[in-house]
C-alpha cells in the first residue's frame, strides 16, 4: 500500500468509525449471511430443489439467483419457501435489462427479489467510445422503470471497473457510472474481492458514497493476483480465481471490511466462489467462519 492509498484509507476509515452502526444490523456480526447461487450452478444445472436444499441445511437464509435454470418464478418460490429461504436479489445479463425488463420485474415480484443487479457489460462495448455512456443511460432508464415498480436496480462490479478508461479521459468507469447515474434509479453490490484485486479501496468508496451501496459479494483470495490490464478480460478472472479461497482463509481483511459495509448501510450479503473446486465445502467453510466472525 503506498502512502496515498494509506493516507485515503485512514481517512475513510476515521470517516466511517463516525458513523453510527444501523439500528437494523445485528449487532458485531453478519446475519442473515447469503450466498450468490452462480458459486452452486454446476450442481443446480443437475437437481435445482436438491441444491437449494443442500444451500439451507448448510445454514444460509439468503440466495442471490444467477439465473432460473428453466424453472418459473412460481416454481422457484415454491423451493425457497420450502426450504426457509428467502431471495432479496437477482442477477440479470445485459441483454435482459435491454430487452426483457419487464418480464424481469414480473419475475422478481414473484420471487421476493429487492434488487435486479446486472453483474457485466460486454466488453466489445466496454472498450467502444460510447460503450459505457451507453450502459449508464440503459441503466438509469431501467432503474427508474424497476423503482417505480418497487424493485430496485444495481450493477455489480469486476476489476476492471476501477482501471482507467482512454474512453473516459482516464476517468475509472466505477467512478463515471456512479457519476453518471441518478442515485436513486442505480445502486451498487461491491465485490470486495475484485475491487481489491484492482488495489483500489472499499472503504474510501463506502465513505464517499455512502447509501449508494445495498449489497456486497463476499469471497476471498489466498494471495493477490498480478493484475495486467492487457489481459483478455476472461483470461485474467480464471487466473484469478486459482486463488479463490473460503471466507476466511485468505488475505482480504473482513473484520474491517463488513462492519464497514453495514454503517453505510448494506443490509446483504452473498458468499460467492467463481471457480469452486467442491462447491458445498467451500460455501459450509465460508458459512462457519462468517457464522463465528464478531467484530
Amino acid at each position: 500500500m503506498n502512502r496515498r492509498t494509506f493516507i485515503e484509507s485512514s481517512i475513510a476509515t476515521a470517516t466511517l468509525a463516525s458513523l453510527p452502526m444501523p439500528a437494523f444490523a445485528d449487532e458485531h456480526r453478519i446475519n442473515p449471511i447469503g450466498v450468490q447461487l452462480y458459486t452452486v450452478r454446476d450442481l443446480m444445472k443437475q437437481d435445482v430443489p436438491g441444491t437449494i436444499a443442500k444451500v439451507a441445511a448448510v445454514g444460509y437464509k439468503e440466495v442471490e439467483f444467477a439465473g432460473y435454470y428453466n424453472l418459473s418464478a412460481k416454481e422457484l418460490r415454491a423451493i425457497i419457501d420450502k426450504n426457509g429461504l428467502s431471495a432479496p436479489s437477482c442477477h440479470v445479463g445485459y441483454d435482459v435489462v435491454q430487452n426483457k425488463w419487464a418480464q424481469a420485474i414480473e419475475d422478481a415480484h414473484t420471487l421476493g427479489h429487492k434488487f435486479i443487479i446486472c453483474p457485466w457489460i460486454d466488453e466489445a462495448q466496454r472498450k467502444s467510445p460510447d460503450g459505457y455512456k451507453r450502459a449508464a443511460e440503459l441503466f438509469d432508464k431501467a432503474g427508474e422503470t424497476s423503482r417505480k415498480a418497487g424493485i430496485q436496480f444495481g450493477y455489480h462490479n469486476h476489476y476492471w471497473e476501477f482501471l482507467p478508461d482512454a474512453n473516459l479521459g482516464g476517468k475509472l468507469p466505477y467512478d463515471y457510472l456512479l457519476g453518471a447515474t441518478n442515485p436513486e434509479n442505480v445502486k451498487m453490490e461491491l465485490d470486495l474481492c475484485w475491487i481489491t484485486v484492482a488495489g483500489k479501496d472499499p472503504l474510501a468508496y463506502f465513505s464517499k458514497y455512502p447509501g449508494r451501496f445495498v449489497a456486497v459479494h463476499v469471497k476471498d483470495l489466498s494471495k493477490l493476483p498480478n493484475l495486467d490490464p492487457t489481459k483478455e478480460n476472461h483470461a485474467m478472472i480464471t487466473d484469478t480465481a486459482m486463488n479463490f479461497t473460503p471466507i476466511g482463509g485468505g488475505v482480504i481483511h473482513w473484520n474491517v471490511l463488513l462492519p464497514a459495509a453495514q454503517k453505510v448501510g448494506v443490509k446483504h450479503f452473498f458468499v460467492e466462489n467463481d471457480e469452486p473446486k467442491d462447491a458445498i465445502a467451500n460455501i459450509t467453510a465460508s458459512f462457519d467462519y462468517l457464522n463465528k466472525l464478531r467484530f
